[in-house]
């Protein structure tokens, strides 16, 4: 079964890498003629894509519940990181976002090109003071523009299973701009594990919790309700 699952993984990456890097091309060029948010509507229908073609490939189904709590207005999402799904699910789903995300990203050939386009906020974590000034200040200017943020608190992929420490960046920035959090639980590290090759057929279940008010909050309180939440919300997918 598991020569099944790598074959299937193989064929999942023979569509994927030609579609990020063809939709990554593209973004760079025709991309610069048309205005931001069309552009990343246009540079995250790759996501869709590859979304699609890894449910054929791969087995791997979605169930998502509470996107009726996404907020009408700018917001901070919160989310769990476990594997590479859920950054292609997210950006698609919260556009317009801005994802905050490690600066060695963008320079990744192709991929990190037109990620670039989608104006995400890249930090430096070797430097995490400089992070903090940079996630607070790009980040007050971009839900000014109109734009939601997507921060993972755990700052890297977390193995399935098992639980990071949560940065207070993303509740900071929501207290500073008054922005609501929106809390993000999911189990997408089962089917799509954190630093492995083979993908495993499954149903990944994404619970998007209701809004948090930030105005008054203290952000050490904040995150940790944030934290209780998808921790526990994820146990009992």
């Amino acid at each position: 079964m598991n020569f099944v699952y790598a074959l299937r993984t193989i064929i999942f990456y023979c569509v994927y890498s030609p579609t990020i890097i063809i939709f990554s091309v593209l973004g760079c060029t025709v991309g610069l003629l048309i205005p931001y948010r069309p552009r990343q509507t246009f540079i995250t229908t790759a996501n869709a894509i590859v979304l699609w073609w890894l449910k054929l490939a791969c087995g791997i189904k979605v169930n998502v519940e509470g996107l009726d709590n996404v907020p009408n207005k700018p917001f901070v999402a919160l989310s769990k990181h476990q594997s590479g799904w859920e950054t292609f699910f997210l950006q698609r789903t919260l556009r317009p976002v801005s994802t905050i995300l490690k600066k060695e990203l963008l320079k990744v050939p192709f991929f990190g090109w037109g990620l670039a386009m989608t104006r995400p906020i890249a930090i430096d974590r070797s430097n995490p003071k400089q992070a903090l000034r940079e996630v607070l200040s790009q980040g007050k200017q971009r839900l000014e523009e109109g734009n939601n943020i997507l921060i993972f608190p755990e700052g890297t992929r977390i193995a399935y299973g098992e639980v990071g420490n949560y940065s207070r960046s993303g509740t900071s920035l929501a207290i500073n701009t008054g922005a609501p959090v929106l809390p993000i639980a999911h189990n997408a590290g089962s089917c799509w594990p954190a630093h492995r090759f083979v993908k495993t057929p499954g149903t990944i279940h994404v619970i998007i919790g209701k809004p948090i008010e930030s105005t008054g909050r203290k952000s050490k309180e904040l995150t940790d309700e944030v934290k209780d939440w998808i921790e526990t919300t994820i146990k009992a997918l």
